[in-house]
């Protein structure tokens, strides 16, 4: 995901929050922000945030979803919602699974931006780098992703999110069944005959 302009995504329209609009109406805007952002994790791609601006409210959360985020260094991020008296409480499922709890509570209680190092610190966004290199350095991310294979990929995603919500002894189960899975794939077997063979894998894709 990137963005043209000094801003990255400032989240929802608030003129489609008024009350000119019913009950119904804004359920469905909330919902399908939901959606999207639940979708990003069932992608079986990695989706990348390339920040070059203000990320704000759910535009935040946009940054907080993707599997990985570069951002420049004038990049900011903010849940100023609770400023305007609509607390950033959708936004706040991203946030506190990316962020440290008290970190998360105090952008979503003060409304304040963290700056982009203090994003890096605290988990995030992934890399932060001089404006003029944000696209070479999401490009290269991309690229060596794109060097792996496409099934191998898609399963290792989809398993890191379902053992995030498990405890250990459950993670460590299901993830353990998950790799004798991934042996059996053609993918599996051929980056291993490559490795043992000193050669480049061909994948399947």
């Amino acid at each position: 995901f990137a963005a043209e302009g000094p801003v990255f995504c400032s989240g929802h329209d608030l003129k489609e929050l008024s009350s000119e609009d019913d009950v119904k109406h804004h359920s469905q805007v909330f919902e399908l922000c939901a959606e999207v952002m639940t979708l990003i994790q069932k992608l079986p791609v990695p989706v990348i945030a390339k920040v070059n601006g203000l990320a704000t409210a759910a535009g935040c959360q946009l940054v907080a979803s993707c599997d990985i985020a570069v951002a420049s260094e004038k990049s900011q991020f903010a849940t100023p919602g609770v400023n305007i008296g609509l607390f950033c409480s959708t936004p706040a499922v991203a946030l506190g699974r990316s962020l440290p709890r008290k970190v998360a509570l105090e952008m979503l209680f003060t409304g304040e931006p963290l700056s982009a190092q203090e994003a890096l610190m605290h988990g995030l966004v992934s890399k932060v780098v001089p404006e003029d290199r944000l696209d070479e350095e999401t490009t290269k991310i991309s690229q060596k992703i794109c060097e792996s294979s496409k099934s191998v990929l898609a399963l290792g995603k989809a398993t890191f999110y379902r053992q995030m919500t498990q405890d250990l002894d459950a993670a460590y189960k299901m993830t353990t069944q998950v790799m004798v899975d991934n042996l059996t794939l053609r993918d599996g077997q051929e980056g291993i005959e490559a490795f043992i063979q000193k050669r480049k894998p061909v994948w399947s894709h």
